[in-house]
């Protein structure tokens, strides 16, 4: 998702720096104009946004707080826009960190696939300063459709799990749905155009369709074991706000067992694989 999201902000006219744990998989960016940080400190100095899109919470704390971080770079007054997939208490200890270096926090998770990055139609769900929000959103426009504003640092974090909880679950029913057409004999392709034309149809079925049709073979767009973090994080949240979520614990309980039968770095679609009758 950083990738195009970043090639989006050099597109819409920004200086750009960038910086990637793999050096590689950012040549194509610095081939197209923008310069290479050798650490995430030099790739913030001097820059009025600081934008990060990475794995986890530990991830996102090395690349801020840790030895060479962005925050020991970053220009006093500058924004820190996390985007990652990190959960509310992690933006928040993020957000103290960065004001005791001068640095306004923002966490701005997004919503949608790699080829809505591509395209500019990703959502973007932010929790911070509303000046501060209004003052990053040209930089937020140029790598989505739409922002919204939540409330204080951590509610756009709070909503993308939130949002994730809806995503696995409806990826659990596309599974189910599949493998239970298919055991009655119905043919996978047209149970599919089925679920694209009913009343469940969204985006997420849309671009789902090639991974549920050929999971074995599927690019992972969205992983097993990421999404159990995510689960991880949104039912951690849950507990503590004294909130029940039957139907995300049955799902992550599902994603368990797909990534314990070997498929934790295949697409999440791979779930549907251990549902067959044929399983063992």
């Amino acid at each position: 998702m950083g990738a195009p999201m970043a090639a989006r902000v050099l597109a819409a006219g920004h200086e750009l720096c960038v910086y990637n744990r793999t050096p590689a998989r950012a040549d194509a960016l610095v081939a197209a104009g923008a310069k290479r940080g050798r650490t995430p400190r030099e790739a913030a100095s001097g820059a009025e946004f600081v934008i990060s899109m990475v794995t986890d919470a530990a991830a996102a704390d090395a690349m801020y707080r840790g030895e060479h971080g962005a925050l020991s770079g970053a220009t006093d007054g500058a924004v820190a826009i996390e985007m990652s997939t990190i959960g509310p208490a992690a933006a928040r200890l993020l957000a103290t960190a960065a004001a005791a270096k001068g640095v306004v926090f923002i966490d701005a998770p997004v919503s949608g696939s790699t080829a809505m990055a591509q395209s500019g139609q990703l959502t973007t769900m932010v929790g911070g300063p509303v000046a501060e929000f209004e003052r990053a959103r040209p930089v937020l426009a140029a790598m989505t459709r739409l922002q919204l504003h939540l409330g204080e640092v951590g509610a756009g974090a709070t909503m993308k799990l939130a949002l994730n909880t809806i995503i696995a679950l409806t990826n659990q029913a596309i599974a189910e749905c599949l493998v239970l057409a298919g055991a009655a004999g119905i043919d996978a392709s047209t149970a599919y155009d089925v679920l694209e034309h009913s009343a469940v149809a969204s985006p997420f079925v849309g671009y789902k369709r090639a991974a549920f049709l050929a999971p074995q073979v599927a690019a992972a767009a969205f992983s097993t074991d990421l999404m159990r973090k995510d689960l991880s994080l949104a039912m951690a949240l849950a507990s503590e706000l004294g909130v029940a979520m039957p139907a995300t614990s049955a799902t992550a309980a599902a994603l368990a067992a797909a990534s314990a039968s070997g498929y934790g770095e295949s697409d999440i679609s791979a779930v549907a694989l251990t549902l067959r009758p044929s399983h063992e």
